[in-house]
């Protein structure tokens, strides 16, 4: 078997020490380049988001099969080729995060879910040949409401770009018809948005329902309503939005204070 050598250009400045520890998502974190390999950064700071391969040291090498623990512990096991486990025969990590900063030799991330001391293989730039809106992917339910919205939010915030208001009702929304439907990137799940573009590009991002091939997705502008309608095997769902609400209300009253639900 032919010999591979690789040698880490980085790594990771992290508080997270252990892979059990690391949250889903990942963490802020610090990228240090070794001394030799800093002009490679040039031009790298006009990337919003880039790619980080690492060598996960921690990760054991001899599973072949797991059961993805941390988003539901009731969850079948999955080759380990199926999923984005630390575990595999190679523990190369594939992280897509959000670039903050450059400064020096230090690449200043967002949403890194790699623990410190991890050596990093490489970095490339995100390009939109890396984009597919609506992939089609295994649906593996989170064990808890509060996951499944904080992964909501995740996808929300990537597609969106800002944390606005709008966005923060339309993640409480998706995790509503979540609960109900399941994979809200099913092809037979029919989304309909009354409301504001930002509202409308929220929920479409998170349902990844396209407007035509297959047809899922239809929006109506109105400033005076917030509404969504999903709709799936003869079954609707209609939420809207029952008020004026600040962000705090958002994050924290329950879903019959905030919306008429039927």
């Amino acid at each position: 078997m032919e010999e591979i050598n690789l040698r880490p250009v980085a790594y990771v400045l992290s508080p997270v020490e252990e892979p059990s520890d690391m949250p889903l998502g990942g963490k802020d974190a610090i990228i240090e380049l070794l001394p030799e390999y800093v002009e490679a950064l040039q031009g790298l700071e006009k990337n919003s988001h880039i790619w980080i391969l690492s060598w996960f040291h921690k990760a054991p090498r001899d599973l072949l099969k797991i059961s993805p623990l941390k988003v539901n512990p009731d969850s079948p096991e999955y080759g380990v080729f199926a999923l984005r486990a630390f575990a595999r025969p190679n523990p190369i990590g594939l992280s897509l995060v959000r670039l903050e900063r450059v400064e020096g030799n230090r690449i200043y991330v967002r949403g890194l879910d790699a623990i410190g001391g991890t050596p990093v293989l490489d970095i490339k730039p995100y390009f939109e040949n890396d984009t597919i809106f609506s992939p089609l992917t295994p649906y593996i339910r989170g064990k808890s409401r509060e996951m499944r919205q904080g992964m909501i939010r995740k996808h929300a915030f990537i597609h969106h770009g800002e944390e606005c208001t709008d966005m923060l009702i339309g993640v409480r929304m998706a995790a509503i018809a979540e609960d109900r439907f399941g994979h809200l990137n099913s092809s037979d799940l029919m989304v309909h948005v009354q409301g504001s573009l930002c509202l409308a590009d929220t929920i479409q991002g998170v349902s990844r329902a396209r407007l035509a091939n297959p047809p899922r997705f239809t929006y109506t502008n109105n400033d005076e309503v917030s509404e969504t309608t999903w709709t799936k095997n003869n079954q609707t769902l209609i939420i809207r939005l029952k008020g004026t609400f600040n962000h705090d209300d958002i994050e924290n009253l329950a879903d019959e204070e905030l919306f008429d639900i039927f």
